[in-house]
């Protein structure tokens, strides 16, 4: 999907010991597939890390993947990090293993959105382009 200033852009990133990246190899390609550019930090990145990344690539959106349980300290940090570098425009979606009261928490914090382990990729696509329409032009 083209937006106004073309091609979205996602960085993917996997922060903390979470060791696991079998799926947000499998999210990167279908999101490749869908047109979209798509930066994956690889494993075990700091908060810092993933937002100085997102800054420098120039993101539409930051993907954070996390299955260690860190989600409720990590997305904060990144949010607050954001922030910090003038950058709380580009959209932040988390993915991975969740319970339904985190994920209200989340986006209270002003996470666009979260998906869970068994998101079929096609909704994958469509979320991301969604959160991209809803967000408008950076």
């Amino acid at each position: 999907m083209k937006q106004a200033t073309g091609t979205i852009r996602v960085l993917l990133a996997k922060v903390g010991l979470d060791g696991h990246d079998r799926g947000i190899k499998v999210v990167a390609r279908c999101l490749r597939d869908a047109g979209m550019d798509v930066v994956y930090t690889g494993l075990h990145r700091t908060p810092e890390e993933v937002v100085q990344a997102a800054v420098q690539e120039d993101v539409d959106i930051l993907g954070v993947s996390l299955l260690s349980g860190a989600h409720m300290t990590i997305i904060p940090e990144i949010l607050k990090l954001l922030g910090a570098q003038g950058a709380a425009d580009i959209s932040v979606v988390a993915g991975g293993v969740m319970p339904d009261d985190d994920v209200t928490e989340l986006k209270k914090m002003g996470v666009a959105d979260v998906l869970l382990q068994d998101t079929p990729p096609d909704e994958i696509v469509s979320t991301l382009e969604r959160v991209i329409a809803e967000r408008g032009p950076r």
